[in-house]
């Protein structure tokens, strides 16, 4: 082989593997539809079907976003990333399984504007998982119909804010904060928790409540050992089969 073509050969290698390269390369935003492929890149124009398939194609600290209504499946989150539906029906559907995991030691992730559902002929287990992470932004999200907790929380020493949610319907804890070792530091606001077994319980961990609705619970409020919860006086605790009351008060800034 002369060396003009062994030239030629090792460029269109090179080519080839540029091509490759960029072909599999993560991007910052991914898209998801109702009417999406996950075969696709997930860009605008060819957007995935589900958050499993989009989250593999996202680079981490990246964002996937929602662009019609749909129901974009149970995921596990293992790096830092924001799942976004924000201005349309994004879902998830979790009969007899978890909604979303997240197992992502140190990572930032922010769930937001996703409705969360267990219902079906067999409930689903848990609406979020929180196995490991840093910090955790739950902001606008409605879960409902799960049999354990709608967020369990089970990192040690990592960060939990829920705002602006929904959580009911839960034939166990709606926030279930007990690490089994270690401490989880939760920030409950603005939220509704109503119509579960337990409104929020506490065990190795502090959760903070400032104006919640927390109502037609069979127990609003429950601790267990090293549990607190911490009220700023400004929630709505009612209605509930009992009570319960926090561990200690707060005064708001």
């Amino acid at each position: 082989m002369s060396t003009v073509r062994v030239w030629r050969f090792f460029f269109l290698l090179a080519f080839v593997l540029f091509l490759c390269s960029v072909n599999h390369a993560q991007a910052t935003r991914t898209w998801i539809s109702g009417v999406g492929d996950d075969v696709n890149p997930c860009s605008r124009t060819a957007p995935c079907k589900t958050f499993a398939g989009a989250i593999s194609k996202t680079a981490t600290g990246g964002e996937i976003n929602c662009l019609d209504p749909g129901g974009f499946g149970s995921v596990t989150i293992t790096k830092s990333i924001t799942l976004d539906c924000t201005g349309t029906q994004g879902s998830i559907l979790a009969s007899g399984t978890t909604g979303i995991i997240v197992n992502a030691p140190n990572a930032t992730v922010n769930l937001r504007s996703i409705n969360i559902n267990g219902a079906g002929t067999t409930p689903g287990i848990t609406g979020i998982r929180i196995m490991s992470a840093g910090k955790v932004f739950v902001e606008k999200v409605l879960i409902e119909g799960f049999s354990t907790s709608g967020v369990g929380i089970l990192c040690a020493a990592c960060q939990v804010a829920i705002t602006d949610s929904t959580i009911r319907n839960i034939n166990g804890q709606g926030v279930s904060a007990g690490p089994a070792e270690g401490t989880a530091s939760v920030f409950v606001c603005d939220s509704l928790i109503a119509g579960n077994r337990t409104g929020i319980g506490a065990v190795n961990s502090t959760v903070r409540i400032s104006g919640n609705s927390i109502v037609h619970n069979a127990t609003g409020m429950l601790t267990g050992a090293n549990g607190s919860i911490v009220s700023y006086k400004n929630n709505v605790i009612d209605g509930n089969g009992t009570n319960g009351s926090p561990t200690s008060t707060a005064t708001l800034q």
